[in-house]
């Protein structure tokens, strides 16, 4: 029977949830062991079922144990992964280090799990097999259930300012799925254009889907509209709410500039991915480029990842009528790739106000969270030989710092100090790159508690 003392610092849920999670990291817990029942555990640590079923349900949500149905809980099987660099086909391997493992994780993306709604969500799953019983059973439609895609067009209508049906919406396990959809439904022969610097997991699926990129340099503004002009591309792929990692936000005359440029011709596309942009600061939204577009341009995709948990792989994109048209006539072979269940729940919970309610919540959090480092640096020694930029949105922020040594040298100093880095010269697509010395600082993962001591290591790294 599994034995933990808890910490008497976090919630009774999340030190058990932490405490199975590390036995599993360690192997401690093996690859399809069955783990205790809630009742039995929670009789044996002296906690209540509630307690072991919220911290079961982290562990289910982000891969650590899978449940079957009348037999229990089990471990899942583990993998280490690599990452490949999208440049050409060469493929580089770094480090796998699991980021737990990191004493200060700041090159990660990754959301404060402790603030996950548990409650609301287990009785939002228990409202569903209540209501929808053996009709979770049945195939889902291809777009995805209509309720969800209902309350996202809600949703995008009073919060991001989109007016659209139900009807153009496509859900998808995580926007890299929907990202194969699109080429398939564009066609390969086209031509994309990328930013750069930029997230390489976009220039990596289109590569390895066989489509032609083209990377383009960012100005002050976004991606450059010259380059953009000079290049051959069809498709362009930006994300002007937000870029990451620069943090840019793009004017509206450079919007204006690039749905010009896709109105020149009739099989010219804007994707607007609108990732991360439910995290800003500062002054209101910032209205999307599908809230502008005139002639049906703009294909827009945002994700769930980031506002609920990188676990939940539910995606979304809002096609033009005449291209979710071509969709249904081609594509619409493809099963749904969300399970009903999972659909149901966020449609539940997005409609009822929750969702709502929990970015309130987690944007006061990460604004607090995000000041507290902020200050911590500006108190530290290193304070005067860094400046920091783009603060005000998203889950990140560039901290450019005074010093001689070159970016690897710095991340590998790092990586022996137990802390983990990544650089603004990583994100470069292309040649054009003088970027040394500007970490990309991403804060939503690094332990309040952890905070002091972590700009301390910082300090004396630098």
């Amino acid at each position: 029977m599994l034995t933990y003392n808890f910490d008497s610092r976090l919630p009774l849920y999340d030190s058990l949830y932490k405490n199975i999670k590390a036995d599993i990291l360690q192997g401690k817990l093996k690859a399809n062991q069955k783990l205790p029942s809630k009742r039995n555990l929670a009789q044996h640590l002296k906690i209540s079922v509630v307690t072991v079923e919220n911290a079961y349900a982290q562990l289910i949500l982000e891969g650590y144990i899978y449940a079957l149905e009348k037999k229990g809980y089990f471990v899942c099987a583990l993998e280490k992964t690599n990452a490949c660099s999208p440049q050409m086909g060469e493929i580089k391997f770094e480090n796998t280090k699991n980021r737990n493992a990191f004493y200060l994780d700041l090159a990660s993306n990754s959301i404060c799990s402790e603030k996950f709604p548990f409650t609301i969500w287990s009785k939002l799953m228990r409202e569903v097999l209540l209501e929808h019983n053996t009709q979770l059973l049945d195939v889902v439609t291809y777009n995805g259930v209509e309720e969800l895609r209902t309350a996202i067009a809600e949703h995008l209508y009073y919060f991001r300012g989109i007016s659209v049906s139900a009807n153009q919406i496509i859900v998808g396990a995580g926007t890299e799925y929907l990202y194969s959809l699109l080429i398939q439904l564009l066609g390969r022969k086209k031509t994309f254009a990328i930013e750069s610097p930029g997230y390489k997991k976009i220039a990596q699926i289109y590569h390895f889907n066989d489509v032609e990129c083209e990377f383009i340099d960012l100005d002050k503004y976004g991606m450059s509209i010259s380059k953009l002009r000079e290049s051959e591309a069809e498709i362009v792929h930006i994300s002007p709410a937000h870029h990451y990692p620069t943090g840019i936000v793009m004017p509206i005359k450079r919007r204006q500039e690039i749905l010009n440029w896709a109105d020149e011709k009739n099989d010219r596309y804007i994707i607007e991915d609108d990732f991360d942009s439910e995290f800003r600061f500062v002054g209101r939204p910032i209205p999307t480029l599908q809230s502008i577009d005139k002639n049906e341009k703009v294909i827009y995709i945002n994700t769930f990842s980031k506002s609920i948990a990188p676990s939940m792989r539910i995606s979304y994109m809002v096609l033009p009528y005449h291209l979710i048209e071509k969709f249904n006539d081609t594509l619409n072979f493809y099963s749904c790739t969300v399970p009903s269940f999972e659909q149901y729940t966020l449609a539940k919970f997005i409609s009822k106000g929750y969702f709502e309610r929990h970015m309130n919540r987690m944007r006061n959090y990460y604004k607090k969270h995000r000041d507290a480092i902020i200050q911590a640096i500006k108190d530290s020694p290193f304070g005067e030989k860094v400046t920091i930029h783009e603060e005000n949105a998203g889950l990140h922020f560039l901290l450019k710092v005074k010093t001689q040594m070159a970016d690897s040298e710095l991340k590998q100093k790092a990586f022996e100090k137990d802390i983990k880095l990544s650089f603004l010269s990583e994100y470069y697509l292309n040649e054009n790159n003088n970027t040394n010395h500007i970490l990309v600082l991403n804060y939503s993962g690094v332990d309040s508690n952890k905070i002091v001591e972590s700009v301390k290591r910082l300090s004396e790294l630098f």
